[in-house]
Order: C-alpha cells, then sequence, then structure tokens
C-alpha cells in the first residue's frame, strides 16, 4: 500500500499541514507528486481538492482515508514549484494551497460543476497520405473535372499538411470536398492543439540588436561576467529615466537565450506591457510569452503552457509571472523594481522580488533589478556589497535631462487662481500646442472633486462602508467611494439642511474639464481606472495619444512610467504635496520616485524636455530633490530618517492585522495579542513592538482594520511566534468572529 502526504485546500493556517492518505490500488500506477486529487477531509467527510506532496510506502497513522478520486492525468506542479509553495507557507504566513494558488494559472482550476475553468483548443487538420509526387500526379488528372479537390491536392503536395479551415480559405474548397479526398484515401484528418495567443503590437524582425553606448557596454559586460559564474547573483542596474536600460535588457536576453536558458521579465503595470512586447517582440518574435491579468483565462493558461513545454522562453508579464513554469531559468529582470505593484495583497503576501531571489538561489540564475529610483533597500544591498552595482548617468541619445520649475501655489492663490493649473503651466501648455507637440500633467487622484460639502451646515457625503468621503464623478453625476465602490446619485442640495453644496479637490475629471475651458477644441485625453474600464485596457488609449497626437494627456501614476512618445516634451506635476504627508515611512521615496519617474517622460527624442511641479510646500527637500532629480541627495537623506526611526532596511517589520466588524472587540483583540507577543518576546534584543494603530483608512467595507508590527530582526525565531500567535488566534474562541493575519515588510 502507498501514502500521499496531500495537501488540502479546505484548511486555514493554523491546521495547515501535510496529511496522510492512502493511495487505492487502481491508483497506485498514475499518482504522482504535484497532481491534484479529490479527499475526505473532517469529520463529515466533505469532498475537498488537495494537491500531492509526496508518495511512500509508510504513513505515520494507522489507518489513513484513502483519496477519492485524481483530477489531473499528469503533475501540474514540478517538484521544484512543490519547494517553493512550502518555502512561501513559512516566508509569508499562507497555506500551502494558498501558495499553490498563486503558482498555477486560473484555467488549470475548476468550476462549481467540475469543468476546468479552460480546456485544450483543438484544430482539425488535413495531412497527405500518398507522397507530394503521387498528390500532384492525382491533382492533374483532377484539374478539368474536380478542379477544388485538385487544388487541395497540389496545396497539401506543398505543404504536407495544414488546418482544415487554411485549406478552405485558401482554395475555395468545401467539407464535402476535401471529405471526397479523404474518402479515396488520398488525406487523413488528425487533430493538434492551438494555442490561443493574446494580441499585441508586433514589430518587424529585426536580426541586428541595438548598439550599446560605451556606458550601456560596461553594464553589460559586467553583468555578463556575473552570469558566467555559474551561480545564483543579484545586481542592481541604476539608470536616469532615458538612460537606456531596455539596450543592456535585449542584450542579456539573448546571451541567455542563445546559451539554452529561460528568462522572466516581470514589468510593475499592465499599461508597461504593449510597449515593452511591442519592443521585444523584434527581436525574440514567438520566443515570447506573455503573462498577466488582463489576458482571458484561455489566453493565460495557453501562455503558460507554451513556457512548460519549452515553446516559449522569454516570459513578460507583471507581478504573478514569477511563477511562470520556466525551463532552465537563467535571469529574472524586474523592471522598475521599486514599485509596490510586485507586492501582493491577499494571500499569499509575497513581493515578486523575494520569490525571484528564491528561483535564482534554486536555479542558479542572476538577479536583475532595474530602474531609475531604486528601492533604498536595493540601493543599501548594492552599497554593502550584497548587489553588484552598476550605473547609467546620461540618457541614451545624450539628450539632457528634463529642466524642471517649481511652482508656488501659494503666491497663485494670492494672485487669485484657485485652480489647478497656474499661470506659468498654462502658458508653457500654450507653448507646447503652438508648436505642436505634446504635454502630459499628472495628478494621482481620479473624479471631479474629492470632497463634497455644504458651506451652511458643513454636512460633507461619506461612505456608509468606508471611513472615507464620497468622490464626485461629473460623468455620471454619482458620488463614488474608491474603497469599496458604493456610489449613490449627488443630491441638488445638502440632505441635512438644504443648503449649497461646495466641491473640494480636483482630480482628472476636472482637470479635463478645466483643460477644455482653458483650450477650447484642443485634444485632451484623460487616462485613470474610469477611462481605461470604458476603452477596454491602456494601449487604445496611449495608442490614440501617439497616433493621433493629441496634444494633452491627463492622469493618475498610470502615465508617469515606462512610457515613451517621442513628441512630449513637456510634463506637468499638479499637487505634488498629496502623497508626501501620508504618515506612511514610505511617503518620501513614493513621491520622490513618482516625480522622477514622471519628469522623465519629458524630452525623450530629439526635443529638449521642460517640466513644471506644482506645489504649496516649496521648501520640501523631497520636492527639490525631484527637481533636480538627485536621487543621490535624496537616498543619502531618507538613510538617515531609516536609520533613526529603525525602518528598512535596518530593521524588519511584520505586522499583524486584526479586522473585524465591532471595532471595540477589535481593540480588546488587539490589547489580548500585544499582551501575547510581549510575553513571548522576552529575551529578545532590539525587537520592538509597536501599536495597536488604526489603517490610514480604518473602516473599509464595513470592517475595521488595526495593526500591531513588530520591528526588528525577521529570523526563524520570530517568524515562528508569529506563526504559534496565528494559530492561537485561529484556535481561540475569544478570537470568534475576527480575523488575523500576518504580514512582512508591508506596504499600506
Amino acid at each position: 500500500m502507498n501514502y500521499a502526504k496531500i495537501a488540502v485546500s479546505e484548511v486555514t493556517f493554523w491546521v495547515d499541514r501535510p496529511y496522510d492518505y492512502a493511495v487505492p490500488d487502481s491508483m497506485a500506477d498514475a499518482i504522482a507528486p504535484g497532481m491534484r486529487v479529490i479527499v475526505p477531509f473532517g469529520r463529515g467527510n466533505r469532498k475537498a481538492e488537495g494537491i500531492v506532496l509526496s508518495v511512500s510506502d509508510r504513513s505515520d497513522y494507522d489507518a489513513p482515508k484513502a483519496i477519492t478520486a485524481l483530477l489531473d492525468e499528469q503533475s501540474v506542479l514540478t517538484p521544484e514549484q512543490i519547494r517553493l509553495a512550502l518555502w512561501m507557507r513559512e516566508r509569508f504566513f499562507c497555506t500551502v494551497y494558498e501558495a499553490v494558488k498563486a503558482i498555477l494559472p486560473a484555467g488549470l482550476w475548476f468550476t462549481g460543476d467540475g469543468k476546468r475553468r479552460a480546456s485544450d483548443k483543438l484544430a482539425e487538420y488535413a495531412a497527405l497520405e500518398i507522397s507530394g509526387e503521387e498528390a500532384l500526379a492525382l491533382a492533374e488528372q483532377k484539374s478539368g473535372r474536380a478542379k477544388m479537390q485538385s487544388a487541395v491536392l497540389r496545396l497539401l503536395a506543398t505543404v504536407g499538411s495544414a488546418a482544415v479551415s487554411d485549406l478552405r480559405a485558401m482554395t475555395g474548397a468545401s467539407r464535402a470536398t476535401i471529405n471526397a479526398l479523404a474518402e479515396e484515401g488520398a488525406l487523413s484528418f488528425f487533430h493538434r492543439e492551438v494555442f490561443r495567443r493574446p494580441d499585441y503590437r508586433r514589430a518587424e524582425r529585426s536580426d541586428a540588436l541595438p548598439e550599446l553606448t560605451p556606458e550601456q557596454q560596461r553594464a553589460y559586460d559586467g553583468l555578463s561576467a556575473l552570469m558566467s559564474q555559474g551561480k545564483a547573483g543579484g545586481a542592481l542596474l541604476q539608470g536616469v529615466t532615458g538612460s537606456g536600460k531596455t539596450v543592456v535588457y535585449i542584450h542579456l536576453i539573448d546571451r541567455v537565450l542563445r546559451a539554452g536558458r529561460s528568462v522572466i521579465m516581470l514589468v510593475p503595470e499592465i499599461a508597461l506591457t504593449p510597449q515593452m512586447l511591442e519592443t521585444f517582440s523584434s527581436y525574440f518574435g514567438e520566443q515570447i510569452a506573455v503573462l498577466h491579468s488582463s489576458l482571458s483565462v484561455p489566453e493565460r493558461y495557453d501562455e503558460w503552457k507554451r513556457v512548460r513545454s519549452g515553446e516559449a522562453r522569454l516570459v513578460i508579464g507583471t507581478r504573478s509571472a514569477i511563477f511562470a513554469p520556466t525551463q532552465q531559468l537563467g535571469l529574472i529582470i524586474i523592471d522598475e523594481e521599486q514599485e509596490e505593484s510586485y507586492k501582493s495583497e491577499n494571500a499569499p503576501r509575497y513581493h515578486a522580488k523575494d520569490v525571484a531571489k528564491y528561483r535564482c538561489a534554486a536555479d542558479g540564475a542572476l538577479l536583475l533589478l532595474g530602474s531609475a529610483t531604486p528601492d533604498v533597500t536595493s540601493r543599501y544591498q548594492a552599497e554593502t556589497g550584497r548587489y553588484a552595482y552598476f550605473v547609467l548617468p546620461k540618457r541614451y541619445n545624450r539628450m539632457v535631462l528634463p529642466e524642471v520649475r517649481i511652482v508656488d501655489m501659494k503666491r497663485e492663490l494670492r494672485a487669485g487662481n484657485g485652480s489647478s493649473i497656474s499661470s506659468f503651466l498654462r502658458n508653457e501648455l500654450e507653448q507646447n500646442l503652438d508648436r505642436g507637440e505634446q504635454s502630459i500633467l499628472f495628478l494621482n487622484r481620479r473624479g471631479t472633486a474629492k470632497l463634497v460639502s455644504c458651506v451652511d451646515c458643513g454636512y460633507h457625503f461619506q461612505c456608509p462602508n468606508c471611513s472615507v468621503h464620497l468622490t464626485y464623478h461629473s460623468g455620471n453625476r454619482r458620488l463614488m467611494c474608491h474603497v469599496c465602490g458604493f456610489s449613490m446619485p449627488l443630491a441638488d442640495r445638502c440632505p441635512d439642511c438644504g443648503g449649497t453644496l461646495k466641491f473640494s479637490g480636483d482630480g482628472t475629471e476636472k482637470v479635463e474639464t478645466l483643460l477644455q475651458e482653458l483650450f477650447p477644441g484642443v485634444g485632451v485625453l484623460r487616462v485613470d481606472t474610469d477611462t481605461v474600464s470604458a476603452a477596454g485596457g491602456h494601449e487604445p488609449l496611449f495608442s490614440r495619444f501617439r497616433d493621433e497626437n493629441i496634444p494633452i494627456m491627463v492622469g493618475t501614476q498610470m502615465v508617469a512610467k515606462g512610457l515613451n512618445f517621442e513628441n512630449v516634451t513637456l510634463v506637468g506635476v499638479l499637487l505634488a504635496d498629496q502623497s508626501l504627508y501620508s504618515g506612511d515611512y514610505r511617503a518620501g521615496e513614493r513621491s520622490f520616485s513618482l516625480m522622477t519617474q514622471v519628469i522623465g517622460r519629458s524630452g525623450r527624442a530629439q526635443r529638449k524636455g521642460r517640466a513644471i511641479i506644482q506645489t504649496f510646500t516649496p521648501e520640501n527637500p523631497i520636492i527639490r530633490f525631484a527637481a533636480q532629480q538627485d536621487y543621490e541627495a535624496f537616498y543619502q537623506r531618507e538613510m538617515e530618517m531609516r536609520q533613526m526611526q529603525r525602518c528598512p532596511p535596518f530593521a524588519q517589520l511584520v505586522s499583524l492585522t486584526v479586522i473585524g466588524t465591532d471595532e471595540l472587540e477589535i481593540l480588546r483583540a488587539c490589547q489580548r495579542i500585544r499582551d501575547l507577543l510581549r510575553h513571548s518576546l522576552k529575551g529578545f534584543e532590539r525587537i520592538d513592538l509597536l501599536g495597536p494603530a488604526p489603517y490610514p483608512v480604518v473602516k473599509a467595507a464595513g470592517r475595521y482594520r488595526y495593526r500591531l508590527t513588530l520591528r526588528g530582526g525577521e529570523d526563524a525565531q520570530v517568524r515562528a511566534i508569529v506563526t504559534k500567535l496565528l494559530n492561537y488566534c485561529n484556535r481561540e474562541r475569544e478570537f470568534r468572529g475576527i480575523s488575523v493575519y500576518a504580514d512582512r515588510n508591508p506596504l499600506e
């Protein structure tokens, strides 16, 4: 009798462990690690899905239950992926099955009626059953009385086999005509799998790689030398915006592919994928596979299969592409590595960089982090020698960086201008319009007005489910919550006193309207969550901006990174103060990165670029560093602050978030957790226990959220204490109705 250790899908973190199950004799020859099964679980023996972790001839139990059914004909997880899932459980405080769900594509999972969400697509093919010479001779015989049959035979004599649909399209033959040839024995039918490929803009194939500048050549040579060592390594490539980091990537990828190994390249947002794909397709063609959440389930499933089979060896995608089942992984590139989108907000709460480090260590691959504004932790690791460090200090085409002007919006107010567009920015926009050049305005807030209030009684509209104000959207005259999605129509007067309503805090929708009033008849394109959803994605909007030469684009952070528009010579940053004072220790870094990145969209071709930062605090050092595009000065100041605060990279953070519908019960639970942690951490030096503290948005979708934070060493002992605490909170009755989860170095 064989036994399988199985991770079960329906368990919570506190009871998650490998469970022993007996393998029926009928399955003994078919079962293997990495297959999914159905097993009876719990006292009621309810059906549960599981993943086989290992198979052996021994069990720790006398009479384990038996597996009910096999769900897969072959393993869907490799042994390496099983080890990855087990590592994720320990590292990110998730269940093994939550990790498996992140690793496998959605198309492999099942619907409620037991069917796979994506099935294999098969196309019918016709192939000759006679030689090409015989087919041509038969075609000649039929050329008079059966011209369509003759055309089919001539085509197949050339290609050997073809899809039936292609045969009909290319020759005009009917299905009956093709069937008649099969009845004669001239051809036969078979089925072949067809991959559903995502549609993206492909460039013409180029045989020559782009030429490297001397700075790029030095970076490439150093990185190439690291890969030649044949062991895992890490490197940071820091280059100013427009320095040509992508060119270095292309040369490195070409080297790895020619060596027969695979590459994963991550980008932070789906919006950046189309431009990246268009560029890379000219050099790597059909070797590319695309993985991101905007693909249909069947497309994502088929791209995953192409990677697993080895047909595609260059994977380009967003965060989840880090789990692509590549063969002989040689290189992982994380572009714009400082971006927060690489961190998952749901279980498993992994960071793509952590998973990338694990995979590179397992496969002896190189991890390359690229950015104009690196995460300060990555920069510190490069400074201390944990990463190799390479710099591209100049723009690729020798163009100078944009000239940046800071505009004090307090002066604009005193001059009677209360709008979001300063007089200086308006004049610069007019100059760009006269020259036929394009402009980008960045404001990281969508909608028309952030706050709608009554001028008489002070009433303001707040979400009934969340502790945030409702944002007004003039397009549909509705108030909307950007946290839970609640919406309601806007009343004409105050619902409390009937007074007049006041609109405060401009968003992208309001700025779009203002621009149309300032420049009548001038095209303005808005890019935010609302317009992207309506357009069916980012690419149609960006293509319109480029191809139609629309004069002005206004958008949220979707327009801030990675985009390359040759005719953009002016960038305006509206309300630069918005993200500076959020209370998060990363606020300064986040603001500096966003401003620097969006400034870098200007002047990327032959024309000199300009940028304008509008702010109410022009003396703020973060804004001045961004205007000077001085990362080193920002980094030195930020490291001083981090060291004083004992924040990463000088200490690790582990947060425990407590969620529930009763705020008083949540606070009591936090007090109890704090007492338990204090007791467990006795004897640990340099570990601080902070909180409980409310989230920035304490109430979201009807649930209150508070957090305690462990600040200090993040080692196996601390993880064990947190795991034990999570098990306790999930098991004890005093925490009934309350959810508790842990997160390493949270970003919120």
